[in-house]
């Protein structure tokens, strides 16, 4: 096959996401399970606010983060988004703001949870050959690509870290980092799934920026914006820009690949010619996919 196009489109209902089903065993049984032993299971509140919240919970009690700091990054995260006509919030927050908003669950407001949108996204995927007998660029291509499934270290350790994907999303990165000899410090623009800001933070160790315990750091010292080491969801990401579930990786490829060619308007990422994606699905899958820029 030279040639093949990916499409993705979501149209959601208000509110937290439910199943459609109640005939048949659900597939985050094993989520609820570890939740359960973790911190116990709230039926008022969505369950994915209490995965991420009771994460993130874990993450300030290993590593002494505030609660501030996951509000920063959804200050960050309406800041990029500002710039991208396709988001749905572009208004600014401030942190204070964000900390004031509704809890959900432990250190996660509402102001720190993807909204559920509708959208849709697609892209060409082809060969060189093909792109050229087309009159088509070529000057992004994949450079490396994995996708990873839950592992035994997602539901026996009882961490609700590990639950979310975080031993997934590391797996992925470190087969795209093998297979491609890059260092991820020398990755200037990444989309990452923030379906919260916990998971934002999470992922900045997972995906190999920073290292373990020093993504606090990382955000105080703005390293993950404009003016920093690497510039994180400058789309403004699923926070800010929306999550309509099956659109959102295309739409992670289409903002990077405008990224690598420069026409990213005022998001642009000065000299990037390396981008990463993350994506995440409980239940489970994690894809991280390395493009590069091309002659």
């Amino acid at each position: 096959m030279e040639c093949a196009l990916a499409l993705g489109f979501e149209q959601m209902q208000p509110g937290a996401l439910k199943g459609a089903w109640t005939d048949r065993p659900r597939p985050l049984g094993r989520f609820d399970e570890v939740l359960e032993a973790a911190a116990g299971i709230d039926a008022s509140v969505p369950r994915a606010a209490q995965y991420f919240g009771v994460a993130g919970m874990e993450y300030m009690e290993k590593f002494g983060m505030k609660a501030e700091t996951f509000a920063k990054v959804q200050v960050k995260a309406r800041k990029h988004s500002a710039g991208n006509p396709y988001s749905v919030f572009r208004t600014q927050l401030t942190e204070d703001e964000v900390m004031a908003a509704p809890t959900l669950f432990g250190p996660v407001t509402r102001y720190q949870a993807c909204p559920p949108t509708c959208g849709a996204a697609a892209a060409i995927i082809c060969t060189e050959e093909f792109a050229r007998a087309n009159g088509l660029r070529t000057d992004v291509a994949i450079k490396a690509q994995s996708m990873t499934s839950d592992l035994p270290s997602t539901f026996n350790e009882g961490s609700m870290i590990k639950a979310v994907g975080y031993d997934v999303t590391a797996s992925a990165a470190h087969n795209v980092y093998e297979a491609s000899g890059v260092d991820p410090r020398d990755i200037r623009v990444v989309e990452l799934h923030d379906c919260f800001t916990v998971n934002e933070v999470l992922c900045y160790e997972a995906l190999g920026l920073v290292e373990e315990g020093g993504a606090e750091q990382f955000i105080l010292n703005g390293d993950n914006t404009y003016g920093g080491r690497v510039v994180v969801n400058p789309s403004g990401g699923l926070l800010s820009k929306g999550h309509p579930l099956g659109a959102t990786g295309l739409a992670q490829c289409a903002e990077l690949v405008w990224q690598l060619r420069g026409d990213a308007g005022p998001r642009q990422v000065d000299g990037a010619t390396l981008a990463l994606q993350h994506n995440l699905g409980l239940g489970g899958a994690g894809v991280v996919t390395l493009y590069e820029k091309v002659s």
